[in-house]
């Protein structure tokens, strides 16, 4: 297999927590990591998040999705359908498609994100 097909730099990537009381969650996030998370712009979907050069993390109101049920890990990727088409290659799985983001499973059955740099620019 070719290094080329590899990403070279990765960002950061967003971790999202899903919350039962987002309010004590955001409180909890803030106490540990000594972050604000503040509310996304409509464009970006609900929650809120914080960005930094070190971290980006982000709190929704849990709901019934595939990324509802534990924390998720967003990866940036710089062509989302060429990489959709790798997770599928490599023994993964698309649980939830989409044109911005993706919430994938890994050959493990392990969930995940990816998410093309608009979105990611915009806190996913």
């Amino acid at each position: 297999m070719s290094s080329a097909r590899h990403t070279r730099s990765v960002p950061v990537p967003l971790i999202e927590f899903p919350a039962d009381d987002p309010d004590r969650a955001r409180q909890f996030w803030h106490g540990v990591l000594d972050v604000t998370l503040v509310p996304r712009s409509a464009a970006a979907g609900s929650g809120w998040q914080t960005d930094t050069d070190d971290l980006r993390l982000g709190v929704h109101d849990r709901g019934k999705g595939p990324g509802d049920t534990a924390p998720l890990p967003y990866f940036t990727v710089d062509d989302l359908a060429t990489t959709l088409d790798r997770v599928r290659e490599f023994g993964g799985s698309i649980i939830h498609p989409g044109e911005r983001w993706a919430v994938c499973r890994d050959s493990e059955g392990s969930p995940f994100a990816l998410a093309s740099p608009a979105a990611g620019d915009e806190g996913t």
